[in-house]
């Protein structure tokens, strides 16, 4: 008997068109997997099992069926985006539990490309932390449960890793798919601004993408494809693409550990050796970026909370907002971004690539932090993962993408930024990466 479970989509997709398996089948098998393993991972706020199933037999019946690009690939979505008949919790108790009326954009289209979305994953309060906890649940790390899956689109990540879907749904605002991604073994990738359409809702002044969570960098081009409502470009041959390797925190004071380092390293080495042009040269950071980050993140943060109940709302997230409250009206013109931006092209007139650790450190330790001060949640976050927030700041394209382990055996990761425009060179070195250095699909929980 073939599993569907632990599979890639596009292999899925493959046999659902070619009619060796049925819709039905793979999303009850995925559904199956859900209910066994999701009490000890945390991924899912809600599960739509009756509903995923009704919708796999409609992608049965589909016509089309045989040119969908997802056919009946299981799906699941970040609770920040809409899902037509459930409520959006955006990991708050101060949002209403209300259906929505209608898909997000981006839900809409994996759904017209023959997606069947099997539940809602989960965020912390507002999406506002690296670490995803909060009132309606707390999402692990399936490689190492005693760690979290890293935020914000934590739960989404963690139902890959777990081979409870072969894809997810999630965006990045400050790092938010690239962090779980890094933190879960899977590639990710963060398209630039305007490739994939923002829909209604909150993208804390256009800082925030949506994008893929999979397992291969194969899934992660066909679900950007289709988010993006392009035909899946084409892998270029190795050419003379020139790569800078940094190794150095954006952050001063912030220190980028041993096994993220080397990942870094043992990556350079394996796109020298694939024929790529590769140099060490840091990004010429300022040492401003500090204070531009966290202005920016609070106050995308104040900008979500001001239709909300405070009382409702944690303290770590309305401290958050009270900060970020003044700074509305400034982050909205852009200016700081602009300067931002105009300081780092010319790196990238000398070079095509950046390539930097995913992360500084392993992600904190799994639990309530939600219950925690304000300071202890900000130390926690930058500490971990200083390397994501430049690129939402300039809104260039970013992945992260398996390189390695760490010495608890869990997944180790690399960062690989480029120039506007320049998502599918990105994802033809990640896929050099991933030739060169195959990473296991999902974590062993079974």
């Amino acid at each position: 008997m073939t599993t569907w479970a632990g599979r890639t989509a596009a292999e899925i997709s493959a046999a659902v068109r070619e009619k060796r398996v049925t819709p039905r089948e793979v999303v009850a098998e995925h559904l199956a997997r859900i209910e066994r393993l999701d009490g000890r991972v945390g991924a899912f706020r809600a599960v739509r099992a009756e509903a995923a199933l009704a919708e796999a037999d409609e992608v049965a019946a589909r016509g089309d069926l045989a040119e969908l690009p997802l056919a009946g690939v299981p799906v699941a979505v970040k609770d920040n985006l809409a899902v037509r008949g459930e409520s959006t919790r955006v990991g708050s108790a101060a949002t209403p539990d209300t259906p929505a009326a209608q898909d997000h954009v981006t839900v809409a289209r994996l759904r017209a490309a023959g997606a069947v979305v099997v539940g809602l994953t989960h965020v912390p309060e507002l999406c506002v932390f690296g670490t995803t906890d909060g009132m309606l649940g707390i999402a692990r790390n399936p490689w190492d449960p005693s760690r979290s899956a890293g935020g914000s689109s934590g739960g989404s990540a963690a139902a890959v890793a777990a081979g409870m879907v072969p894809l997810a749904l999630g965006n990045d605002g400050m790092g938010s798919l690239r962090i779980p991604a890094a933190n879960c073994g899977l590639v990710t990738i963060k398209p630039g601004r305007g490739v994939v359409p923002t829909g209604s809702g909150s993208n804390w002044f256009g800082m925030a993408e949506h994008g893929p969570l999979a397992t291969t960098v194969e899934d992660a081009r066909l679900m950007l494809s289709v988010l993006a409502g392009t035909a899946p470009a084409p892998r270029s041959e190795p050419g003379t693409l020139r790569v800078a390797v940094s190794l150095r925190s954006p952050l001063a004071g912030v220190t980028v550990s041993r096994p993220y380092a080397a990942a870094a390293r043992d990556a350079a080495g394996l796109l020298m050796r694939a024929g790529y042009q590769v140099r060490r040269a840091d990004p010429p950071y300022p040492v401003s970026l500090a204070t531009t980050s966290l202005i920016h993140w609070t106050a995308g943060t104040a900008a979500d909370a001001q239709p909300l109940d405070p009382r409702l709302l944690t303290r770590r997230t309305r401290v958050h907002a009270r900060i970020g409250r003044p700074f509305i009206t400034a982050v909205r013109s852009g200016a700081s971004r602009d300067k931002l931006r105009e300081r780092l092209e010319p790196f990238f007139t000398e070079y095509d690539v950046l390539l930097t650790p995913a992360l500084a450190r392993r992600s904190p330790k799994a639990g309530p932090w939600h219950e925690r001060g304000w300071l202890s949640n900000l130390l926690a976050n930058t500490n971990y993962s200083p390397l994501t927030p430049p690129w939402n700041l300039t809104g260039w394209p970013a992945m992260a993408v398996p390189c390695g382990t760490l010495p608890s055996g869990a997944p180790c990761a690399v960062q690989l930024v480029g120039r506007p425009g320049s998502e599918s060179q990105l994802l033809d070195l990640a896929g050099r990466l991933e030739e060169r250095n195959p990473w296991q699909r999902t974590a062993p929980m079974d």
